[in-house]
């Protein structure tokens, strides 16, 4: 009787969860994904694991190695790179081109461009060389980020996407690939919302049709090649009380140009309507205090590094339960930004929602000798 009624409470604990969660529409894709990058919350996906061929969303690994160049400055905009031969070969593929040859030697900026609004496979290529010294070189460095972001399922062959035996990515692994990008290089993302660009009296237009459909999509990127369909990673912003709030979405594999904008805007539009970002905790605010042993101070303000969002049914907002988990005990010296515990979110039925990592405020030196013992002694009667 006991496992009876305890397998009735788990299977109504499991209904609710299940009944509470909004439905995502029906999506026509080979595989996507929609990431609150405000909560750092999946909130829906198909397939995102499935390894695809990414076309030209594979130019989002090679911008991010372009970015951090400049931000290293081993590259600058205003620099000169030299077109190869190689770059030049690039139309051979009947590929998207800006349309540079071995005469021209075009600025960083123009490169930047070039590649992004128009999707240029040449300008790929003359990115990674003046990068990586040759393209063999900065696919290797495209692959090694790749490895330390924990991408399982991504390995690149080229720079530009086109279609090569073990050149493949996921729906989830450009999603990390995308947010990391917005993340780490805001000073550049704004690359992403340019509509249309020229270069050499040849004007073409971004791909991206939600560029001119949603006033809140800024960026991202298409791709296409015949095997890997119709992709596109949109990213949004919208205010709300409460702030701003992104959403990303990655669709792979749909039928047409059109699809694959209706698709992610039928994601993004599902996002913020069924969905509330909740801001629980602002940065730097002490979510909690610890007592610390054997330190100069008596107890330690502990928060989050980060302001903590998090994403939950719309409506759900006013029934988050927060509970704290920390190590325990905290013992002296403790460094400011140590992990010593987490913050888990859940709603009033118990569904967990987030677990933020809980860090130390301040630093805690070690205190005198006498402290220390004095506290040695209570810990051990205690």
């Amino acid at each position: 009787m006991k496992r009876f009624l305890a397998f009735l409470l788990a299977a109504a604990s499991a209904f609710a969860a299940h009944a509470q969660a909004p439905q995502p529409p029906e999506i026509a894709a080979k595989g996507y994904l929609l990431l609150d990058m405000t909560a750092n919350k999946v909130l829906a996906e198909r397939e995102a694991d499935q390894p695809n061929d990414p076309a030209s969303l594979t130019k989002l690994m090679t911008a991010y190695l372009v970015f951090n160049a400049l931000k290293e400055k081993r590259l600058t905009l205003d620099q000169t790179l030299n077109v190869s031969k190689r770059a030049w070969d690039e139309r051979k593929e009947d590929a998207s081109l800006m349309f540079i040859d071995t005469t021209m030697t075009p600025k960083v900026d123009e490169l930047l461009r070039g590649m992004i609004v128009q999707s240029g496979n040449d300008a790929s290529v003359a990115l990674a060389e003046g990068v990586g010294g040759t393209v063999e070189q900065f696919v290797a460095m495209m692959n090694k980020q790749a490895q330390a972001w924990g991408l399982k399922n991504t390995s690149f062959r080229n720079v530009t996407g086109m279609t090569e035996p073990g050149h493949k990515s996921s729906a989830r692994d450009m999603a990390t690939i995308a947010a990391n990008l917005i993340r780490d290089f805001p000073d550049y993302y704004p690359y992403y919302s340019v509509r249309e660009y020229t270069y050499n009296k040849i004007k073409q237009g971004n791909r991206n049709l939600l560029l001119g459909r949603d006033p809140s999509v800024d960026g991202m990127k298409t791709g296409y090649t015949k095997d890997a369909g119709y992709c596109l990673i949109a990213s949004a912003q919208r205010e709300f009380p409460n702030g701003k709030r992104r959403l990303l979405s990655v669709v792979m594999g749909t039928a047409s140009k059109e699809a694959r904008a209706t698709e992610s805007q039928k994601l993004l539009n599902w996002g913020y309507s069924a969905f509330d970002a909740v801001r629980l905790f602002d940065k730097d605010a002490a979510i909690a205090k610890a007592q610390v042993w054997k330190g100069t101070s008596a107890e330690a303000k502990l928060g989050a590094a980060q302001a903590v969002y998090v994403a939950v049914p719309r409506g759900e907002g006013a029934n988050l339960k927060t509970q704290v988990e920390r190590t325990d005990p905290l013992i002296a010296p403790l460094a400011k930004g140590q992990k010593v515990g987490v913050l888990k979110v859940t709603t009033a039925s118990g569904v967990a929602v987030a677990e933020v990592p809980l860090v130390v405020q301040e630093q805690v030196p070690l205190a005198g000798i006498f402290g220390r013992a004095w506290d040695a002694i209570r810990l051990w009667i205690k």
